[in-house]
């Protein structure tokens, strides 16, 4: 590669050339059975923003956002929040200074108490510096500004460039839910009636045909930059656009598992190079991993397994294997509703009964991630979905050994939501329209904020969920960027 440092070309393999079987065998890998106990392992972002009651950095403007270098300066952030949580939580910074709180894997019950302990704990020890979290899926008013200063961020921008990549990396906040793969591992905690969703195979589908039904039920990501988008899920459309061949689903690529995540690996183009030392290079020929297995690759070395296993840390399907399933698709939410989600994943693909219905349920919409990023629940077959897969939840929960509460928050958001068509992003919106788009970045602004049914929304809609007028909503003009 031209201009490549030579500790990248120039330096002998890390090990034997891998090879089209090994990268299959490692997709096997990352799909073996699992046994033991069903545990649910939880990773949320958030973003810093003023603690409520802070003065405002500027005062002759106190409804503005904390700027950037205020909220976002990791150096400050990293003094105040301990790396380790009293539950067993890590924290860790995204590029553009969003918080991420990473579970232990646990039981359902024992990951949602844990992980809401581990999440006080946070935000108190935030309080310190005067700063607090806000949870949604992209920062609705302030520019794309990467914080992070890290050989392998750096060289994802240069990979990326401008536009949608940016956005991704440093305005954009995910709730990821990890379950096990499930399988012939043993161990499932109800006893299994007869059915169809007890395999690897099943459970990888069902979380992808989940996928479109859940993106619409809590979408929550709505404005950008100060504008409605004309998406209930502007996140979600991001990811889907920023480079199609590393965030599409991989269950579009064959039925069985194991070879769709080796087809979507070797399809992948090659991000970046990698050396021992840590030092990282963009690759912009557009040589996939398939290429390079085949001696076409960005450099002459053939890859290794290290360029294997880092490759695959660079890809970014809706449902990613990796030992387990990291379900990736879910806009973050606020500290009243993340745990929604997480109980519904679980009670969906965790009981047996629950899951062979939900195959059925959500079969006709596995390929509509458009239509459920762009209007939510108001998709009349995503709502009808929604609410049947939620009832299912709901069914399921007290057979997984978690009734009570957790059955409460699933049939109270499929009440306040599902059944009125809506979902977190309409509150968003009909809040921009009192509040202006700051205050979508106060602490908990869904959670303090009774919904606004009669509220005007910000815009008007056209059918197909854009800006009345026939105007590019603001994304489309990136779009052409990646396409």
């Amino acid at each position: 590669m031209p201009g490549a440092p030579g500790s990248l070309v120039g330096a002998p393999p890390r090990g034997s050339p891998v090879t089209a079987d090994r990268v299959r065998a490692f997709a096997a890998d990352a799909l073996a059975p699992s046994s033991g106990p069903r545990r649910v392992g939880v990773e949320s972002e958030w973003f810093v923003v003023r603690a409520a009651g802070r003065p405002p950095a500027d005062p002759a403007t106190p409804d503005a956002p904390t700027p950037a270098d205020d909220v976002l300066a990791v150096d400050c952030l990293r003094r105040s929040v301990p790396t380790r949580l009293p539950c067993g939580s890590t924290v860790s910074f995204e590029p553009g200074g969003q918080i991420e709180l990473s579970s232990a894997p646990e039981p359902l019950p024992d990951c949602l108490r844990h992980s809401a302990g581990d999440l006080a704990t946070l935000r108190h020890s935030l309080t310190t510096a005067g700063l607090d979290l806000a949870g949604l899926g992209l920062d609705p008013l302030r520019p794309p500004v990467r914080r992070l200063d890290l050989p392998r961020y750096a060289a994802m921008s240069e990979y990326f460039g401008a536009g949608p990549g940016r956005t991704m990396m440093c305005s954009t906040a995910g709730l990821q839910v990890n379950l096990d793969t499930g399988g012939n591992g043993g161990g499932e905690l109800p006893a299994r009636p007869a059915g169809r969703a007890v395999s690897v195979a099943d459970r990888w589908r069902l979380a992808h045909q989940l996928g479109p039904v859940l993106v619409a039920a809590f979408a929550a990501s709505p404005l950008r930059r100060g504008e409605v988008t004309g998406w209930r899920s502007t996140r979600q459309w991001i990811w889907a656009v920023v480079d199609p061949g590393r965030t599409r689903p991989a269950l579009e690529l064959a039925d069985d598992p194991v070879e769709a995540w080796a087809r979507y690996i070797m399809a992948a183009r090659v991000m970046l190079l990698t050396d021992p030392d840590g030092a990282c290079l963009a690759v912009r020929d557009g040589s996939t991993f398939g290429d390079w297995v085949a001696g076409r690759g960005p450099v002459t070395r053939l890859p290794t397994e290290a360029d294997l296993a880092y490759h695959a840390t660079t890809l970014f399907p809706p449902v990613r294997p990796r030992g387990w399933l990291e379900i990736r698709y879910l806009d973050a939410l606020p500290a009243a509703l993340w745990q929604v989600p997480v109980t519904v994943l679980a009670a969906l693909l965790d009981d047996p009964a629950a899951a062979d219905a939900a195959l059925d349920v959500t079969a006709p919409l596995a390929s509509h991630w458009v239509q459920a990023a762009r209007l939510g629940p108001a998709d009349p077959d995503l709502r009808r979905a929604g609410l049947e897969c939620f009832r299912l939840a709901a069914a399921a929960l007290p057979r997984l050994g978690a009734g009570g509460s957790a059955v409460t928050a699933v049939e109270s958001f499929a009440e306040r939501y599902l059944e009125a068509a809506r979902c977190p992003a309409d509150d968003l919106l009909d809040m921009a329209a009192l509040d202006g788009p700051a205050g979508l970045l106060a602490p908990e602004a869904l959670s303090v904020a009774a919904p606004h049914p009669q509220a005007p929304h910000a815009h008007t809609r056209s059918p197909d969920g854009r800006p009345a007028g026939g105007t590019p909503g603001p994304l489309d003009s990136d779009a052409q960027e990646v396409r």
